[in-house]
């Protein structure tokens, strides 16, 4: 569980984040979404601890994360999985070494210990045939699954995830949310995810996050989203007249269950 308390940020005297609370659930999918400029990129950093908050408290669990040690921030680093919007791979390195690369920095492994944890990570993203390759033989959706690989390589408690399918066909990007949930499960993380999917907010969305000009505008879940009467909210979510017909249909279902009940 990370808990965001009355968090604000401001650079050069201009105020990006408005006092911000919120609380992250484990074992759940935790999405952030909001426009371009809303203040959401920000607020990773700030939970990731990239950037200090200018005033509030991020607690991981109970332990508040900017007081912390400099020996006990590289332990909590070490509890924290981050799959990067641009998948972020070595270059020069192939899929098992760019997997195997937080183990080295953090894991007190032997060898074959490290060999196996990558072995079974890679299979659970389905990857094992392509472990001696570069990230510039494989697709996109597979350096994405590469990337979870990485996150997950030290069974982290925290997963968090910059538009993990940015750049992926709408089959692919399925896959890839279907595959963080899955893990969210099994690993029992708290997985935040900041995105612009609205396909993912519909099926992946256990507990979502508006945020509009910096402020919390809305909380709530995939099916609450539906029905909440937020018009900023209904705006950005179905402004695509696919899903505004989706919504309609939904609403239209839940009407007449309503009368006949």
């Amino acid at each position: 569980m990370i808990t965001a308390s009355n968090i604000t940020k401001s650079f050069d005297g201009v105020q990006v984040l408005k006092g911000i609370s919120v609380t992250f659930e484990k074992g759940k999918t935790n999405l952030i979404i909001g426009q371009s400029g809303s203040g959401k990129t920000v607020f990773l950093k700030c939970m990731l601890g990239l950037f200090e908050p200018t005033t509030g408290e991020i607690l991981y669990e109970r332990t508040n994360a900017s007081k912390l040690t400099t020996s006990d921030r590289q332990k909590l680093r070490s509890e924290i999985g981050t799959v990067f919007q641009g998948s972020a791979l070595f270059d020069s390195m192939t899929v098992e070494q760019n997997v195997k690369f937080p183990l080295e920095m953090f894991a007190n492994m032997t060898e074959k210990q490290m060999r196996d944890r990558v072995d079974e990570v890679l299979e659970r993203v389905n990857l094992t045939n392509a472990r001696k390759k570069y990230p510039s033989e494989i697709s996109g959706g597979m350096q994405k699954r590469v990337a979870i690989a990485r996150a997950i390589v030290n069974n982290p408690k925290y997963l968090f995830c910059d538009e993990p399918n940015s750049g992926l066909d709408p089959q692919t990007s399925q896959l890839i949310d279907k595959l963080i949930h899955e893990i969210t499960q099994e690993y029992n993380t708290t997985t935040i995810i900041n995105t612009h999917d609205m396909n993912s907010v519909l099926e992946i969305g256990e507990k979502i996050v508006y945020l509009k000009n910096g402020y919390k505008e809305w909380e709530g879940d995939k099916n609450s989203i539906i029905v909440a009467e937020n018009k900023p909210l209904q705006d950005f979510v179905f402004s695509s007249p696919i899903f505004k017909k989706a919504r309609e249909a939904m609403l239209y279902e839940i009407n007449n269950f309503k009368n006949k009940n």
